[in-house]
C-alpha cells in the first residue's frame, strides 16, 4: 500500500543544473557582444590559436560567444533557432548595460541641477 513514487528517480535525472550554472558565468554579456558587433570587421582581431579552446579557438560564433570543434559544427550552429534568435536580438536596440541598471536603482551620479549662485 504506500511506498515511494515509481517516477521519483526519473524526475531527478531529467535535468542537470550544474552544467547550466557553469556555462552561465563563462558567456560574455549581451552589452559586450553588442559592442563587439558594432565595430567594423577591420578593427576585429584575428582569432589566435589557443589549445585550451575547442577547435584550437579558430571556429567562433561572435553573436553567441561560442567556440566550435570544426567548420561543419559551426555551420550547423548557424542554422539553429537559438543562433537566429540571438542574431535578431543583436540587430535590435542596444541591450541594457551596468550603468543603466545603476541609474535605474538610484545608485548613479546625483543630479542636483545647475548651480545658481557661487558663494
Amino acid at each position: 500500500m504506500g511506498g515511494k513514487c515509481p517516477h521519483r528517480s526519473v524526475k531527478k535525472r531529467r535535468y542537470s543544473h550544474k552544467t547550466a550554472r557553469r556555462t552561465k558565468f563563462l558567456v560574455k554579456g549581451d552589452d559586450m557582444v553588442y559592442n563587439e558587433l558594432a565595430k567594423p570587421e577591420v578593427e576585429r582581431p584575428s582569432l589566435p590559436v589557443d589549445e585550451d579552446l575547442p577547435g584550437m579557438g579558430q571556429y567562433y560564433c561572435l553573436h553567441c560567444d561560442r567556440y566550435f570543434a570544426n567548420v561543419s559544427v559551426r555551420d550547423e550552429h548557424f542554422k539553429t533557432k537559438r543562433h537566429r534568435k540571438r542574431v535578431k536580438q543583436m540587430l535590435g536596440p542596444a541591450p541594457h548595460t551596468q550603468l543603466d541598471a545603476e541609474l535605474a536603482a538610484g545608485m548613479g551620479m546625483p543630479d542636483n541641477g545647475p548651480k545658481l549662485m557661487a558663494m
